[in-house]
């Protein structure tokens, strides 16, 4: 079993940042992809970014490349999205998902476990 909590949502202005957390509880995090994902009102849950359990490779959507990272800290069982440049089309909650192990997706069906959601809120 994992459990994810997302933080470090918020309201902020076109142009600027904001870096969500996922943290983790389980001890087979380490081995397992992350992905964040999104949805916005009246549109399907999206893929933006993935991590594999090592940290070596990382896979992001054409929307978000080159703005956003994604990272992870097994150590602290926590992977991190660092969003800059925010537009306005990026307003969405954003929830954390684990895939199963071993398993490297971008495939909402393919992550069991997801964490409850943030708002990110971009204005223009």
């Amino acid at each position: 079993q994992v459990q994810l909590v997302e933080s470090g949502g918020g309201l902020v202005q076109a142009g600027g940042s904001l870096r969500l957390s996922c943290a983790a509880s389980g001890r087979t995090f380490s081995t397992r992809t992350i992905g964040w994902f999104r949805q916005a009102p009246g549109k399907e849950r999206e893929f933006v970014a993935a991590i594999i359990w090592s940290g070596d490779t990382t896979y992001y959507a054409d929307s978000v490349k080159g703005r956003f990272a994604i990272s992870r800290d097994n150590a602290k069982n926590t992977v991190y999205l660092q969003m800059n440049s925010l537009k306005p089309e990026d307003t969405a909650v954003y929830y954390c998902a684990a895939s199963s192990p071993g398993v490297v997706t971008r495939d909402v069906s393919r992550y069991n476990y997801w964490g409850q959601g943030t708002q990110v809120t971009v204005s223009s």
